[in-house]
């Protein structure tokens, strides 16, 4: 008989270990046993959709300039162990990993990171499930609308955590960790829950208790033997 479990997403990879979001992080998650890959997507000033949370390059590659601004060679030339969403794409099929892709926002394309997304997705023949979240209610109803049957998650921030999950679309909801435990009716929602980010041992036992379907933390192995899993 199949026995369902909590899965274990690495998030930005096995990043506690390795550089967030680089080739090592996700092969180190691999290698931690992790069931799916989290990722951060933004575009390139020439659209290429590359793994990177944050808005500009100072704290992962210690220069100055926007994701946004910048092609795609120019960062990698600062940055030589940038992502792309295709790359990760590539090894998260070869290694049957599912992928949780959160878009960012806001950016000066607005919603052409999504459109980006999909495309590639669609051109990527994918037997993993794939789920796009996102903070932004617009962009969660921008991938309903051209990809319907598209899993989609709606990341939570406490200050429009109500608002988002009477009126989100989206199929599961990402609420953090502090989140779950704070507000128990999350466990009563019929949706798939994504909990973000999960490292201590107390948490992980937590979320498995209330049933969380995929629990997003920085130390995949650790996860995995709090839960026992072998």
């Amino acid at each position: 008989m199949l026995i369902l479990h909590m899965k274990i997403y690495a998030h930005r990879g096995a990043s506690k270990d390795f550089p967030e979001h680089t080739l090592r992080a996700y092969k180190g998650a691999i290698d931690q046993g992790a069931d799916g890959f989290e990722c951060d997507v933004r575009l390139t000033k020439d659209n290429v959709a590359v793994l990177w949370h944050d808005a500009d390059l100072v704290r992962c590659a210690g220069v100055a300039g926007r994701i946004a601004e910048l092609r795609f060679a120019q960062i990698r030339r600062e940055y030589p162990e940038l992502l792309t969403l295709e790359e990760l794409l590539v090894l998260a099929n070869n290694n049957k990993k599912e992928l949780a892709i959160e878009t960012k926002h806001p950016v000066p394309t607005a919603n052409k990171i999504e459109r980006a997304v999909l495309e590639l997705i669609s051109q990527e023949k994918f037997d993993s499930k794939i789920s796009i979240m996102s903070f932004s209610w617009l962009a969660i109803e921008q991938i309903k609308k051209h990809a319907p049957n598209q899993n989609t998650v709606a990341l939570l921030h406490p200050s429009h955590s109500r608002l988002m999950r009477r009126f989100s679309s989206a199929k599961a909801l990402g609420p953090n960790i502090n989140m779950l435990r704070e507000d128990p009716s999350y466990q009563s929602d019929s949706r798939e829950l994504f909990v973000w980010t999960v490292d201590k041992d107390e948490d992980i036992q937590f979320c498995e208790r209330n049933k969380v379907e995929v629990l997003i933390t920085n130390t995949p192995s650790r996860a995995r033997d709090v839960l026992g899993y072998h």
